[in-house]
Order: C-alpha cells, then structure tokens, then sequence
C-alpha cells in the first residue's frame, strides 16, 4: 500500500477529533467536579512537564501547520496555549475547516519540496517535506494528543483507549 502526501490530511483531522473529544472530556469533569477550565487547563503529567493547555495548542497548531507548509502554503499563526476551552474548541473548528480546505492537487509533487525549520533555538535543518510531514510533524502530533489523554487520565478522568479512536478506524 502506498500512501500519498494528501492522505495525511484526513489522518490529521481524526487526531483533532479526538482532540475536540479529550477538550469535552475536560470540560465536563470540570464541571462534574466544580473546578475551573484554569485548573483543568494547568493539569500535568510530571512538575517539568508542560501543562494541559499546553498540549491542546501543540497539537492544533501541529495540525494545521504541517500540512499547510507541506501543500506550500503558510501556515496559520500557532494556537496561544492560554486560551480557555472554548477558545480551544474553535481552534480546533477552525484548523479542521483549514483541512478540509485543502486539495490533493497542492500536494502532489511536493515529497521533496525542501522546507527550513527552527527547531527551538538548537536546530534548523532543511529535509525534504514528505521526511517533515511523515517523521517529525506526525510524530509530534501524536505524542501532544497522547499527552494530553494522559494527563487527562492520571486526573482520574473516566478515558479509555475508544477515546483515541473517536473517528472510527
């Protein structure tokens, strides 16, 4: 089986579905238990860690971002990680219809279009855009949704693993 380019654009918008999910999940256990979103929102996995709110941007930014750069679009300014949950919700909305607007067409011939990008203030390579959107953006993606599962798990809220599958297979 081959995949295209394109094809990472529907694996994206089920990772922000299941986001929207964990989002919900979040809200209703605050007020479930009559805490605020800023509590919820601050919940960490580990003291060094970065908190919930945290992991909601990354990923929503990660969505949005990777397959914008790798169709050779800008991409859209990154989410704020201080926002509330319905700050959170229309990010995720908005980066959902940022995929829904995108075409095969704007992929195709783009797996070696070389793309620069900082990595923190240690790095900024140059790889080919499949190597970006395959390897790191994905990857990234993938351990910012789980984070944010965990964190939401180690608060005892009630999440199993149907939860990452929100989408359906």
């Amino acid at each position: 089986m081959t995949f295209a380019l394109y094809d990472f654009v529907d694996l994206y918008r089920r990772q922000l579905d299941t986001l929207a999910h964990l989002v919900e999940k979040a809200a209703a256990t605050a007020a479930e238990r009559g805490i605020g979103e800023t509590e919820v929102l601050g919940w960490r996995l580990a003291e060094d860690m970065h908190p919930l709110s945290f992991q909601f941007a990354v990923a929503t930014s990660f969505a949005q971002g990777w397959p914008a750069r790798v169709a050779g679009q800008t991409p859209p300014e990154s989410i704020s990680a201080e926002l509330d949950l319905a700050g959170y919700r229309a990010a995720i909305g908005s980066a959902k219809d940022r995929l829904a607007a995108l075409t095969p067409e704007q992929f195709a011939g783009r797996d070696d279009a070389p793309i620069t990008f900082k990595i923190g203030d240690f790095m900024e390579p140059t790889l080919p855009a499949a190597r970006w959107l395959a390897n790191f953006a994905t990857t990234n993606l993938y351990f910012h949704v789980s984070m944010a599962y965990a964190i939401l798990r180690a608060h005892g809220v009630a999440l199993g693993k149907r939860d990452m599958f929100t989408s359906g297979l």
